[in-house]
């Protein structure tokens, strides 16, 4: 047998015909109709987002349940060993019944030529006058026997077809076949070529046709060429129908698919249930979890067994319990803090009112004092003014600590709050050598707020931007859009390190420790203005870098239910140093000057900035993640935007240790 000769099996892959499918020139034209933004576009998106609807439960569950997430990969992963082994399986029976069928195949047909070599061999020839057309029909005759012969031991196993080596029409006249085989469909073109190139027996796979309408079947193939009585080749093959190895191959596959299909269900149920068992503790100890972040200090799990579960149980429960012992401690604590600081606060003031009085008597006489003794009668009337501002300020704190600070809102103007703030803050401003500069004060800034409140709040920026300004203007901003008003006050002064706009609102927190107080500051002032804001359904945001002065910006809704999404005024202003460095490299101009040099009441004034420094990283923060509110300090990128309420700020929701930096 020529190995060469072997052809593709059934079944084998890459056996198959046919062109592979491409994108077509109408799918290209809609992707590019789709992404030009024509009006197929939004058609296109709202057809995707009717047909994404009702996945998104599906991609939901997926998402949020890990026992379907585990349970989907058991199933696929057992698919996919199960497709493997069963392709494995099929792959092996197909060889193993393929090659038994080309043993005897080989053998039958090896037989077979034998006995018409033999045959050929031991039948006389035609007579030598007998030329011509007698003599093709006594090889056609000869030929015909010699089918029925062979063919007749096959029962149906197989079938003979006989042709002749001749060309074109000749080729069609001579072939004989058994079974009502269609010679010329059923033998394969390249077979018959090798077939009559060589001598050895060659074997193809093919289609046996019929010629009596039988439907077709596949077949192996097994030819040689042979000589007749009378010398002449012809082709001699044997056809060998695979259809019980088909049978026995597809009984093979469906087997394999049924118990595949079972065994993927089955381990599928198995995960299932294995995953409940872990899961189902998990989701209960979740719950609780959640319940006890609620406030629900009292929820355990409930415990059974003595497994890796029941003592992950057992230990959440005492984490639980211990954590409520703990948060009752604290809360306990806190009790007696806040009490204790109004008790004190409120105790004291009846023995200050008496010290303060007796001072007051030492003050107004110490003219007749000698000098040593009048200077100590100043210094006690100075820290007696101290010691109460401290003692107000005390009690204001634990008003906010106890949940009692009430809000007496009414409509207000801030130009009126702010002259007043500007109109006390003029005499330090003197002594410092500053000015005090209003802008965006032309038009009403209305909101319905605390006026006492807003009036402490401001007071506290304008001091401490005059107490840290180093003798530069202050600026202080007024304006008013959509839902909220602001007012923003702005130093040029020693600013603020990065880390420090958080911290500024810390109870006692100071910038500069060794650096003096000519106010006289309690440290607790922007920790009350803070609470102040907050109470509002405001915010109290801090910008500042080391060097380049800082802004407090205090933004307030227009009524007072009213949610805060934005602020008319950007946290970090626009004479920033990062702003005047981008505006210079983007050759906008070089450096904003803004000395008043106009007469004093033109509000527009420019303002003046210190000299261009090298940029210094800042730390800015989102309002709603700053101490006082739960949640933790988030640093966010500096390049970020400062003009809403998810800007880079340090917000109102100080937490209850909350103080000033320094001021």
């Amino acid at each position: 047998m020529n190995a060469g000769s072997t052809a593709p099996k059934p079944g084998d892959p890459g056996v198959r015909t046919g062109r592979a499918a491409g994108p077509g020139r109408g799918g290209s034209s809609l992707g590019r109709l789709l992404q030009d933004g024509t009006p197929g576009g939004p058609v296109f998106r709202l057809l995707a987002r009717w047909v994404r609807r009702p996945l998104l439960p599906a991609v939901r569950l997926w998402r949020r349940n890990l026992q379907v997430r585990v349970v989907a990969g058991t199933l696929l992963m057992s698919l996919g060993v199960v497709l493997l082994l069963g392709l494995v399986v099929i792959g092996q029976v197909r060889n193993g019944l393929l090659d038994a069928k080309e043993k005897a195949a080989q053998s039958q047909a090896a037989g077979g030529f034998s006995a018409a070599q033999d045959r050929a061999a031991t039948t006389p020839s035609a007579p030598g006058g007998d030329q011509g057309g007698g003599r093709a029909g006594s090889s056609v005759n000869w030929r015909s026997t010699l089918v029925e012969q062979l063919a007749s031991g096959g029962q149906s196993a197989f079938n003979v077809v006989a042709l002749s080596l001749e060309t074109g029409d000749t080729a069609s006249r001579g072939a004989r076949a058994s079974g009502e085989v269609d010679p010329t469909t059923s033998i394969p073109a390249d077979l018959r070529h090798s077939v009559a190139q060589g001598t050895s027996t060659f074997q193809s796979y093919a289609r046996i046709h019929y010629t009596s309408g039988k439907t077709s079947e596949p077949g192996l193939v097994v030819g040689k060429r042979l000589n007749d009585a009378d010398g002449t080749p012809y082709e001699l093959y044997y056809l060998f129908p695979l259809t019980q190895e088909e049978d026995s191959l597809a009984l093979v596959k469906g087997t394999l698919a049924t118990a595949g299909l079972f065994v993927v269900v089955l381990l599928g149920a198995i995960a299932w249930l294995v995953v409940r068992q872990v899961v189902t503790p998990v989701r209960m100890a979740a719950g609780i979890a959640e319940r006890l972040s609620a406030g629900r200090l009292q929820e355990r799990m409930k415990v059974t067994g003595e497994d890796d579960i029941a003592r992950l149980g057992e230990a959440f429960n005492k984490m639980a319990q211990n954590l409520q012992h703990k948060i009752m401690q604290l809360e306990e604590l806190s009790r007696m803090q806040r009490r204790f600081v109004s008790d004190v606060s409120h105790e004291l003031r009846t023995p200050l009112t008496t010290v303060r009085m007796a001072a007051d008597v030492i003050h107004d006489a110490r003219a007749d004092f000698d000098p040593v003794t009048a200077r100590s009668a100043e210094l006690l009337g100075d820290q007696l003014d101290r010691f109460e501002s401290l003692l107000a300020d005390l009690l204001e704190i634990s008003r906010f600590d106890a949940g009692a600070a009430a809000l007496e809102a009414a409509p207000i103007d801030l130009r009126e709050v702010v002259r007043r703030v500007i109109g006390g803050a003029e005499p330090l401003a003197e002594r410092k050598g500053c000015r005090i500069v209003v802008v965006g004060d032309e038009q009403p800034v209305v909101a319905e707020a605390d006026v006492r409140r807003v009036e402490r709040v401001l007071r506290n920026l304008v001091v401490n931007a005059v107490e840290h300004g180093e003798g530069r203007d202050v600026v202080v901003r007024l304006a008013a859009a959509g839902g909220a008003v602001a007012v923003a006050v702005r130093d040029y002064g020693v600013g603020l390190k990065p880390g420090e706009a958080t911290r500024v609102f810390n109870r006692f927190w100071r910038a500069d420790p060794a650096r003096a107080r000519t106010t006289g500051g309690t440290g607790l002032g922007l920790s009350i203005a803070v609470e102040d804001a907050r109470l509002h359904g405001g915010w109290l945001q801090a910008w500042g870098e080391a060097g380049g002065g800082s802004q407090f910006r205090l933004t307030l809704p227009r009524t007072a239910d009213e949610p805060l999404r934005g602020s008319p005024i950007p946290l970090e202003p626009e004479d920033s140093r990062r702003n005047r460095e981008q505006a210079a490299a983007a050759g906008a101009g070089a450096r904003l000057t803004a000395v008043p040099a106009q007469p004093a009441g033109d509000r527009q004034a420019a303002l003046s900035v210190p000299p261009r420094m090298p940029p210094v990283p800042r730390t800015t923060v989102d309002p709603t993640a700053l101490p006082g509110n739960g949640a933790r300090v988030v640093a966010r990128n500096a390049e970020g935007s400062d003009g809403d309420g998810g800007e880079a700020m340090a917000s109102t929701r100080a937490e209850r240790e909350d103080g000033t930096r320094g001021r």
